[in-house]
């Protein structure tokens, strides 16, 4: 799938560019704490800004439920884009109305124009055409580089994108659509795919997609402990899912059949108590094979991660998604921070899909040595699953 991108518009001075964003960002103390979603959007702001068009931004932020909530206001996130722009961004208090249009006609070429939170809308989820229609009156034209958001078919990523043409892909988007498309679908080998997180029916369809690309899987998280029941083993207290045992068998099977190296954690960190709130761990120890009730995984161990190296470092494409085990307690961080590291290290095309893996890498200080971090979780699961992104789909297509 390739889309259209802002390359393609013409003359776009005076014009005013309508442009979902994906600026649902972390808020704390009313600033924002995690900017890196913002920075993902400067590319295509910064050329639209160049050439002279009046940039009206739409976004949401968290879950306000179709009702105006001040925790979700995106007025703090007004301040911080124009800190990166180096230059005033314009806050409208609502994005559909009076408020909104009064706004966008003040605008003068090259300014910049952030609306209110579109889900303070029901018609935002519902994809409602009345709302669409709204929206779209702010616009002469529409760009959409909201990937974490292209999977919704909501007004303001599917909806809008009927009714104003032409409806283009921003950078970030195209940048997405190659990586995690192109790049995977014709990687350069061996293709290491590095699979983790909690669940297995969250990646299965992920595991399965994968399975017809890659030469090696690496299994960590707690899904780990799911595959290792499925093979008749014990995981104690560890999280898992038995009624996905028989699905975790069958990608063990297809893996076999496809000649795909699956492998599993040989070790893992264990502790007879969590308190994730806290941060805390009780008792840890290393353990091989089964893991004896009252017990918990909570990372891989360390031939684990000496293996995982050894096989991250002779790849030429990785594709990580999902941490080995809790990254966010010091204590059990350390083999997705090994991960993290070999990934950095490594001479290869490194694609972070998403998620807990952009925060996990962000958290190892690594960020910057790999090639593409996906600003999409749902999104790039979905993506990589072979699903059509209905945010993608409505634009022009080349």
């Amino acid at each position: 799938m390739a889309t259209q991108t802002i390359d393609s518009l013409g003359d776009i001075a005076g014009k005013r560019v309508l442009i979902r964003v994906d600026f649902n960002v972390p808020l704390k103390d009313g600033q924002v704490s995690d900017d890196s979603r913002i920075n993902a959007a400067l590319p295509t702001l910064n050329a639209l800004i160049e050439r002279g068009a009046r940039l009206v931004l739409m976004s949401h932020l968290g879950r306000p439920k179709g009702q105006p909530n001040p925790e979700f206001t995106l007025a703090p996130v007004a301040a911080a884009l124009a800190e990166k722009l180096c230059r005033p961004v314009a806050f409208a208090e609502d994005c559909i109305g009076p408020k909104a249009e009064s706004a966008v006609a003040a605008l003068k070429d090259g300014d910049v124009l952030l609306l209110e939170n579109v889900r303070y809308h029901a018609g935002e989820e519902k994809n409602d055409p009345a709302f669409a229609a709204e929206l779209a009156k702010l616009g002469d034209l529409y760009v959409n580089d909201a990937f974490g958001a292209a999977h919704r078919a909501h007004a303001s990523t599917e909806g809008v994108a009927k009714l104003l043409s032409p409806a283009v892909s921003g950078y970030l988007i195209a940048k997405e659509l190659t990586f995690l498309g192109d790049k995977t679908s014709n990687p350069d080998r061996p293709f290491v795919v590095i699979l983790g997180g909690a669940k297995v029916s969250d990646k299965i369809t992920v595991i399965d997609a994968l399975l017809e690309k890659a030469d090696t899987i690496l299994i960590g998280g707690a899904m780990a402990y799911t595959f290792r029941l499925a093979q008749g083993g014990k995981v104690g207290d560890s999280l898992a899912e038995p009624d996905k045992a028989e699905t975790a068998l069958s990608a063990l099977k297809k893996a076999k059949e496809k000649g795909v190296e699956f492998l599993l954690p040989e070790d893992n960190l264990v502790c007879n108590k969590l308190d994730f709130k806290a941060g805390t761990l009780g008792d840890t120890k290393v353990v091989e094979g089964d893991i004896e009730d009252g017990w918990e995984g909570v990372d891989i161990g360390p031939k684990t991660i000496e293996r995982y190296r050894s096989v991250i470092g002779s790849a030429r494409t990785v594709l990580w998604n999902g941490p080995m085990g809790i990254f966010e307690i010091a204590d059990s961080s350390k083999g997705t921070f090994a991960v993290a590291e070999a990934v950095a290290e490594s001479d290869c095309m490194s694609i972070i899909g998403g998620g807990d893996s952009v925060k996990a890498i962000n958290k190892s200080g690594y960020s910057d040595k790999v090639s593409f971090m996906s600003t999409g979780g749902g999104a790039s699961l979905e993506f990589l699953e072979g699903k059509e992104l209905p945010g993608v789909v409505a634009l022009d297509q080349v």
